[in-house]
Parts: structure tokens; C-alpha cells; sequence
């Protein structure tokens, strides 16, 4: 065993993202490497670093710059050592009382305990304020000209690691100490191994004697605290272009490129969301097929890519047949459109069994491997079998069907031998995970499951329509709008069908109705569409020439992709936003119609109203606010409508307000951040436990079970 004891601010989480991202992949590689937190935070405050997926877990931590001691997994304190620090300690309170008229102190209001923290400039540390801390039988400390902190007389960061030496039999030999500051000076009287990071506090330089063992590398943070673990040989030298990840992300899609991240139609969904999230430093690998002679240089993209080369041919039985024509239909509850090939399903398997393959080869020891969706659902089994140690999660971006739906597949027992291989399965609601989990009743092991609903960047999607707020124009059409892929699920031939009905019952409608429908094509190669675009052309037409009055038409028919900015001009615009969807895993266009009105305001401005489909997951959340409709009746669907236009101000400023509050500002990095911590709370093989909420698990990162001949207690992170 070998023992880091670091510093976090500064130390472990200073420096450059891709120094952090080494190092945590470095300690990935070497569990024997056991990392202890030592820092002037207070608990609470460690707990929400632990969320950051960039951060090594902690098997302890000393917190309250050594006055707190807690285990590192789940945040309990380990009493015998935290008592004897803590003894003598008169409480804050008295401390404060008896420092109060010292008024160049000024207190941090921060969540700490067993200690006080002060603000004090440098030429205000007097002998009368040592004097009084002396008086009261407590010590203190100051660091980076600017920390006061008066602390129980045996706290100090080095006085909790030596008595976490003597309790579990470290010797000095075999731990590194790490710090910036002179809060960490105590660190280094331990006479362990120790490291000061490159851009230290200049006093603790001139403190801390020179002496071989303590290094004092020229990087700073992460990038020096990695120097001398290679050279002490703890960690292997690794280098910038590593290919061995301790977190894997596996997406049949690459990354979008800097290109096209300029004007993307949006900055949310699947692909926008995780390509941001790897640009904002998600350490890992993305794992993603190359098709035909499709030329995707790396240089285009902040992701470090791992891309299996897959033919056209290949790629139209995996995709086009296997994934949308035999799978899709059943995840949308739709199984009288299923057509399943047994010549695409073998396209398929060998597309899943290369995915498996590649990442079990960029995967580091014990890795984090996070699958996307239903186009993967093969990989847990064969990943398995070829890398025990991984801890395997798959998010669910899609609907998952009832079990009876799931069994009408001629491959679901193959899929679910599979399924049964994942530590954790994720999904945006809990009856998604719930036909999951009864989907899965009777094999020998359960997944975990957990809850977590993708949110949008919301920051951009305001920003935006703040700046386009100025080109809204009164008009005299009533605008109902729809942004939606062409996807029999989503209904578009339902709405078209139910604005015919109801201009044939609301005569005050003819020629102030328009129903905008932006929707652009799938891929091409995708024919599962092509009977739904055929008809959706035809009623349109159909419609238009039963009820054009002279330049007014009832539907504008957009049938290709739009620049985000128009987009945003358009939601701002309508009167209605209608999501009509049969089934949806969430549904991001309703949260980006919500996010765009929200950001403007003004007695001129008329909000619109959301319809949205009940069977779409973004009900789930913005349900209250919303107008629930059941597309799958063609009168609801027009009632609901009619509803939603006939609303008078008040009741729309009411439900946007409303509508506003239920979106939050959860942004798609906190999304992932708990989904990896989730997954990484998992020993490799899957064990049943109850679904958990994403949105109480903020600090699941921190839940990991201990491995096995280390002190403490296995937490079950269910």
C-alpha cells in the first residue's frame, strides 16, 4: 500500500485540465495508490468536489484544515482520531465571542466545524490577536496572506494523517504528502515523501527545508503532484498521447467537429451535449464508428477519438435495418412496424462486438466504460467477458418499452443475456427504469438503476434569444409550431390531420392559423421514414389546396434543418409550441421553447404555451405547467389545441412563469458528472438494488466501495 496525502486547492485540483486528466487516469492505473484529501475545506465543500469526474476518490479525508476526519466514502467521521483532534476546543461560538472586537477579522461564512476562519490582511496579524487565540488554549494558523484560522490545540493536517498512520500501520516510507500553502506545512513534518507543486505560496518554500525526499517540481498542481509519483516510480510515466483512459465513452457517433460546433441547429440532444461536455474537460476516450471513407481528423475535435473503421454496407445493416427498423419500433411501442432480418442483426452483433473490442483496449484497469443508448446493447455481455475489471454503465436516451413490448423482439433474450452484464443503467424517468428493471425480473443479476433527466445548455439558449428578442413583429396569424425530426413518433401526420379538424370546426381560424412544421429528414439510407414522408407531403398538400385564401395557407411545411438562431426566432414567435410525440425519451425542443421564452420579458411580450405530449419524458417534468395531450386521440388532440390558443394572457405569463421554474438550470455537465459517479459507486459485476433519483444523488461520486484488505466499510450505493 502507498499512501497520497495532497492538498486540493492548488495541489490536486490546480493546473492544466490535461495534467488532471493524466493524473487521474495514472492513479486509475495504480489502485494500490491510496489517496487521502487533506485540505482547509469543510466537509460539505469536499463533497461537491467529488462530483467532478476529474477527481481521484478519496479513502479518506482530513478536512478543516485537520480538525475533521471523515471516511472517504461515505462522509462519516472516523470518531476516535477526530476526537483527540477536537480535544479542548472551546466551540465557535466562544471563539468568535472572544475575538469579536478584533475588528480586522472578518469571518468566513462557510459551512466549517471544530475550527474558525477569518479574512486578515497581512499587516493586521498582531501579537494581541496571537494573544488572545493563546488565551483561549487553541492554536492558529495563517496562510496565503489572507487565511486566519484558529483551530483545536492538536488540529493540523499533519497531526490527522500521523494519527491515520498509527491506526492503520503506515510507515512513513510509503506516503507522499502534496501541498501549496502554508496550511500544509504540517504535512511535511511527518518526514514522509512530499512534493510542493510548482506556483506555491513563497512562505512555505522558505519553511520547509530543503531535503531529497521533498520534491519541488516546476509544474504547478496536478502536473508536479504527477512528477513525483513517476519519480518515486509509484505511477508508469505516461505521456500526453495515452490511449488508456480511466473513463471510456462509447457512442456509435463521433464527436461534432469545431465546424460545425459554430453554427450547430442546436447545442442539445445526444451528440451536442456529450461533444461539450468532452470540450469543457471530461477526462476519457469516445469510443465511435467510422463510416466508409468519411474523413474525421482529430485535430477537429477537444475528444480524444477512438474510431473503428465500419463499411457502408456494415453500417446500413447495424443502422438503417437493425437499429431502425427492428429495434426502434419496439422502443417506441410500435411493434406492427417491426421488420427484423437476421442478416442485419449478424451487421449488428459484429458492430457491437468491435465497440466491445476497441474499448476494452483504450479502457485503463478498472475503468469507467459510459455506453449510449439502444445501438450498443450488446457490448455489456462480450465487454464483459474479455474485461471483468470495468465498471460497465449504459444511459437509455430512448423510451424503454413494457416487458411484454420488449419480448415481441426476436433477439430480446440475446439483448437481455447482455443487459444483465451492466453495473448501472441510467434513464430520464422513473417508468422507463421501471420497465427496465421488470423487463429484466429473473435474470441472475440485476444492474443498478438511476433516474436522470438530460437538461439543455439554458445559459445559451437565453443568451441567444435575449439578442433576437428585438426582431419579434406583431402578426396576424396565430402561430402553432413544431421543431421535430421526421419520425413516424413524433406524429407529424396526427398534427397535420388535427389542424384540417379543426378548421373545419373553428371558422374564426381561416386565414389567421399557421401550423409551422420544421422538419428535416433522417440520413439518408433510413427508408423506415419514407411511408410517413410520403403521407405527411400528400395531407399537407392536401390541406393547403382545401383551404388557401389567396397568399394564407394553413401549414408551413419546412423540410430541412434551420440555423439555430431562426430556430430561437421561431420559438419566440409562436403562439403554441406543439410536441405531439407518440412516445419520447425527453423531448430537448420543449425545454429550448421554454428556455428561449423565459429569457424575455416586458409587458409587450405574449408568451406561448406548451403542448406536450403526455407520453414524451419532458412531461414528466414540465407536465404541471404544460397542456397535456394524448396524441393517439385525434379529438384530444384537437381540443387540447384549440385550448392552448384560446389561453388570455394572464394564464399564459402564469404557466411560463411556472414552466420556467420546472426546467431549472441543471446544466448537461452535471448531468454527466453524476451518471459516471454513479456508475464508478459500483464494483465490476452487476448486483440488484433499488432505482435512486439522480436529483438526490448529487454526491454519489464519493459512494465507491472500498477494495478489498482496506480499512472501512463497504457502502451499497443504492
Amino acid at each position: 500500500m502507498r499512501i497520497l496525502v495532497t492538498d486540493l486547492d492548488g495541489t490536486l485540483l490546480g493546473g492544466e485540465i490535461v495534467d488532471q486528466r493524466r493524473l487521474c487516469a495514472a492513479l486509475t492505473r495504480h489502485p494500490e495508490v491510496t489517496v487521502v484529501f487533506a485540505t482547509g475545506r469543510g466537509v460539505a465543500s469536499v463533497a461537491d468536489v467529488l462530483c467532478d469526474p476529474l477527481v481521484p476518490r478519496p479513502y479518506w479525508i482530513v478536512a478543516d484544515v485537520g480538525a475533521t476526519v471523515v471516511d472517504g466514502t461515505n462522509l462519516q467521521p472516523v470518531g476516535d482520531i477526530q476526537d483527540h483532534l477536537r480535544a479542548g476546543w472551546p466551540g465557535t461560538q466562544r471563539v468568535r465571542q472572544a475575538l469579536n472586537h478584533f475588528e480586522q477579522l472578518a469571518y468566513q461564512r462557510v459551512a466549517q466545524d471544530g475550527r474558525c476562519s477569518y479574512h486578515l490582511a497581512p499587516d493586521q496579524l498582531t501579537e494581541e490577536l496571537t494573544a488572545a487565540v493563546d488565551a483561549l488554549g487553541c492554536r492558529w494558523l495563517y496562510s496565503a496572506d489572507r487565511y486566519f484560522d484558529v483551530m483545536p490545540p492538536n488540529a493540523s493536517k499533519g497531526n490527522a494523517v500521523a494519527a491515520l498512520a498509527g491506526k492503520f500501520g503506515w510507515s512513513m516510507d510509503r506516503v507522499l504528502v502534496a501541498g501549496d500553502s502554508l496550511n500544509d506545512v504540517s504535512l511535511f513534518e511527518l518526514g514522509a515523501h512530499g512534493v510542493i507543486v510548482g506556483g506555491a505560496e513563497a512562505a512555505l518554500y522558505r519553511t520547509v527545508p530543503l531535503n531529497p525526499r521533498v520534491h519541488r517540481p516546476e509544474q504547478p498542481g496536478a502536473g508536479g503532484l504527477l512528477t513525483a509519483l513517476h519519480a518515486l516510480g509509484w505511477v508508469a510515466p505516461g505521456n500526453r498521447t495515452d490511449d488508456r483512459s480511466c473513463l471510456v465513452v462509447g457512442y456509435h457517433r463521433p464527436p461534432l467537429p469545431r465546424a460545425e460546433r459554430r453554427s450547430p441547429p442546436s447545442p442539445n440532444g445526444i451528440l451536442p451535449s456529450l461533444t461539450a461536455l468532452f470540450a469543457q474537460g471530461l477526462p476519457g476516450i469516445w469510443v465511435a464508428a467510422r463510416v466508409g471513407e468519411d474523413d474525421v481528423d482529430a485535430r477537429e475535435h477537444e475528444a480524444p477519438l477512438s474510431l473503428l473503421p465500419v463499411t457502408a454496407d456494415e453500417w446500413s445493416g447495424y443502422f438503417h435495418r437493425a437499429c431502425k427498423e427492428a429495434l426502434w419500433p419496439i422502443l417506441m411501442s410500435q411493434p406492427q412496424r417491426m421488420r427484423f432480418d437476421a442478416a442485419d442483426w449478424a451487421h449488428y452483433r459484429v458492430i457491437n462486438q468491435r465497440f466491445a473490442e476497441r474499448i476494452g483496449d483504450r479502457a485503463a484497469p478498472a475503468a469507467t466504460v459510459w455506453l449510449h443508448d439502444y445501438n450498443l446493447w450488446l457490448v455489456p455481455g462480450l465487454l464483459r467477458r474479455i474485461r471483468p475489471d470495468l465498471r460497465i454503465g449504459l444511459f437509455h436516451h430512448t423510451p424503454f418499452p413494457p416487458p411484454e413490448m420488449f419480448a415481441a423482439l426476436p433477439a430480446a433474450d440475446e439483448i437481455l443475456c447482455s443487459l444483465r452484464h451492466l453495473d448501472w443503467a441510467g434513464f430520464h424517468t422513473d417508468a422507463f427504469a421501471d420497465n427496465f428493471r421488470q423487463t429484466l425480473v429473473g435474470q441472475p443479476a440485476l444492474p443498478a438503476l438511476g433516474v436522470h433527466p438530460l437538461g439543455i445548455d439554458r445559459p445559451a439558449i437565453e443568451a441567444l434569444a435575449r439578442g433576437r428578442a428585438s426582431r419579434i413583429r406583431p402578426s396576424r396569424h396565430a402561430l402553432v409550431l413544431s421543431v421535430e425530426r421526421l419520425d413516424y413518433t413524433k406524429a407529424p401526420v396526427h398534427k397535420v390531420d388535427a389542424i384540417a379538424a379543426l378548421l373545419d370546426h373553428r371558422p374564426d381560424l381561416h386565414g389567421r392559423l399557421v401550423f409551422r412544421l420544421v422538419c428535416p429528414p433522417p440520413e439518408p439510407g433510413i427508408s423506415a421514414y419514407d411511408t410517413t414522408r410520403r403521407t405527411l407531403e400528400r395531407r399537407t398538400t392536401e390541406i393547403n389546396d382545401a383551404w388557401r385564401v389567396g397568399s394564407w395557407q394553413p401549414i408551413d411545411y419546412i423540410p430541412h434543418n434551420l440555423p439555430l438562431p431562426e430556430v430561437i426566432d421561431h420559438y419566440l414567435a409562436a403562439d403554441v409550441f406543439w410536441v405531439t410525440s407518440l412516445q419520447d425519451g425527453m423531448n430537448l425542443t420543449a425545454k429550448e421553447f421554454v428556455a428561449a421564452q423565459s429569457a424575455v420579458t416586458g409587458p409587450g411580450f405574449r408568451p406561448g404555451v406548451l403542448v406536450l405530449s403526455r407520453y414524451a419524458g419532458a412531461a414528466t417534468e414540465l407536465g404541471d405547467a404544460a397542456l397535456l395531450t394524448d396524441p393517439n386521440s385525434p379529438e384530444d388532440l384537437t381540443t387540447t389545441l384549440a385550448r392552448a390558443l384560446s389561453l388570455d394572457r394572464t394564464e399564459r405569463r402564469t404557466r411560463a412563469k411556472r414552466l420556467s421554474h420546472l426546467l431549472g438550470h441543471d446544466r448537461p455537465i452535471d448531468w454527466a458528472t453524476r451518471i459516471i459517479g454513479a456508475i464508478r459507486a459500483h464494483t465490476p459485476g452487476p448486483a440488484a438494488v433499488p432505482i435512486t433519483c439522480g436529483i438526490s444523488q448529487r454526491r454519489e461520486p464519493h459512494l465507491l466501495p472500498r477494495p478489498s484488505g482496506r480499512p472501512g466499510t463497504t457502502v451499497d450505493p443504492g
